[in-house]
């Protein structure tokens, strides 16, 4: 499933774009804190047991995230506004009170494989209580077969899971400048059925920008050479996942009961 040279500069070129999330413009877009996220997106009904018992046991949580380019966004400041950070934010506002941590590790480029190589160390420097696994957009990229990719995220969450922390992965983003020239429907499909068999959430990073762009939210085909619109698109998905992490750890009745 090698993709010929051609087709994989031009891939390459738009995934940068989209990387940085650059090729966004505006159809007069809202402004981040009016964004639609759709509960059927951040909904699961997997649990996350090890975020609840931190948080219920000692107001504290270490998130890792692990990802490739997608995960963070270019410039002096681009980590401060990339999703990580925006979900650190997010966490930290809906659950005052405790300690939130997210680390970041974001490697461009990296094949999911690769990820797997190096996660050992991540994983007993971090010793988090949540891994977010972003990964498949390399893989697509480079033309990686859907079994293999399979096998290697299969391998990852199981380590992930034998270090006592539950795992979210986070399928790739969408692209309309590059969906007609790479088909990602089979790695979203592995992505699907691994986090099924591993009992792990699945955050569908690729309907919800797909429901953005559809709905007028955010044009993700139009170019530009701004990056507010990149920082707004990455807020969004930072609370969007902050969203679903407290909905699988059922967070909000922890509150409550704490609160009374």
């Amino acid at each position: 499933m090698k993709l010929n040279k051609s087709i994989a500069a031009t891939f390459a070129l738009g995934a940068a774009c989209v990387t940085a999330l650059v090729a966004a413009g505006a159809r007069a877009a809202p402004p981040a804190e009016e964004c639609d996220i759709p509960q059927s997106l951040v909904e699961s009904e997997i649990d996350l047991p090890r975020v609840l018992t931190e948080i219920k046991d000692k107001h504290r949580l270490d998130i890792t995230v692990i990802g490739t380019g997608s995960s963070g966004l270019a410039g002096s400041e681009g980590a401060r506004y990339a999703y990580p950070a925006r979900l650190n934010d997010a966490l930290k506002a809906r659950l005052s009170g405790s300690d939130i941590k997210v680390t970041a590790h974001v490697q461009p480029k990296q094949t999911t494989a690769a990820m797997v190589s190096g996660m050992g160390k991540i994983l007993s420097d971090d010793k988090p209580a949540l891994v977010i696994w972003q990964a498949g957009t390399a893989d697509a990229l480079s033309g990686v077969e859907p079994e293999d990719f399979r096998a290697s995220l299969d391998q990852g969450v199981e380590q992930i899971q034998g270090a006592n922390a539950d795992v979210i992965l986070m399928n790739m983003q969408y692209s309309p400048r590059t969906e007609s020239m790479l088909d990602v429907s089979a790695y979203a499909d592995v992505m699907r059925v691994v986090a099924q068999q591993r009992a792990a959430p699945l955050f569908d990073r690729l309907a919800l920008m797909h429901y953005w762009n559809d709905e007028g939210t955010f044009d993700l085909y139009a170019a530009t050479k701004k990056y507010d619109m990149a920082r707004r698109v990455h807020d969004c998905i930072g609370r969007a996942l902050a969203s679903q992490i407290i909905n699988a750890a059922h967070l909000d009745a922890v509150r409550i009961q704490t609160t009374r």
